[in-house]
């Protein structure tokens, strides 16, 4: 029961976070891992749970939908889906005990891409043109981790759009809803065909963040997002640091 309603809550928050900046395997993996599920079982679990989340966010910004001026979101959805298969493919030969010695380091990327990814993003288009094969190759690589982890990859793929000009924050979560999502659609279905999945820990997670996404996509409007964005990166701190600890202490 206790696992029950650790994995629920999780999900709950996870589907929210994706909906409201992104960086909710933050929470849904170390969920899993300590629900006793092995780290890269805890990984693929993961991704399965939160995907149906995504469509749950993005039709709840069904209306703010916005076209890319540089880059059709079919174009990015075709890059992104190659580059998810060949994430998933790349988790699945890899060791637990690589990953595990990997873990700390992907969510520290995550981290340092949710805190400064949009600073970051606002500094470089003010002093470097990008060009459209360069935002095509950024988002081919984006797929990757989103496939192999996925940890803030939705905030790392605005922080790259914004260096086109996208601005309008709804907007682009509209599309990283339907993009992340899509992404995880093909590591989904290479971890249920060659995967280990924990079936029953990811039904209860995958529905608690569709709950989770779907409001908390509505919710999100509402809250200033400079705290919102603060309070996140705490806690991907505190999660990032755990993990650390965990494996080097």
């Amino acid at each position: 029961m206790s696992s029950f309603l650790v994995l629920f809550l999780a999900g709950l928050m996870a589907g929210a976070m994706n909906a409201a900046a992104g960086g909710g395997s933050f929470v849904s993996f170390p969920a899993l891992v300590l629900a006793g599920v092995p780290s890269v079982a805890a990984n693929m679990t993961s991704t399965v749970a939160l995907f149906p989340g995504s469509f749950a966010s993005a039709y709840a910004y069904r209306k703010d939908f916005r076209p890319f001026e540089t880059v059709s979101l079919k174009l990015l959805l075709i890059i992104s889906l190659i580059g998810g298969a060949i994430g998933a493919l790349l988790l699945a030969f890899t060791s637990a005990r690589t990953f595990d010695a990997l873990v700390p380091w992907l969510l520290l990327t995550g981290t340092l891409a949710f805190a400064l990814g949009k600073p970051a993003g606002e500094w470089l288009r003010s002093r470097v043109q990008i060009s459209r094969p360069i935002m095509i190759g950024a988002q081919l690589l984006l797929g990757i981790y989103g496939g192999y982890f996925g940890g803030a990859v939705g905030i790392m793929m605005m922080a790259t759009w914004s260096l086109f000009g996208a601005n309008d924050l709804n907007s682009m979560n509209a599309a990283k809803s339907v993009v992340v999502g899509s992404t995880n659609a093909v590591a989904v279905a290479f971890f249920i065909f060659v995967g280990t999945v924990f079936w029953w820990q990811a039904a209860v997670m995958a529905i608690a963040a569709i709950v989770g996404g779907y409001f908390g996509a509505r919710i999100v409007r509402k809250i200033d997002q400079r705290r919102l964005r603060i309070g996140i990166t705490c806690l991907n701190c505190a999660i990032t640091a755990a993990f650390f600890w965990r494996i080097y202490a």
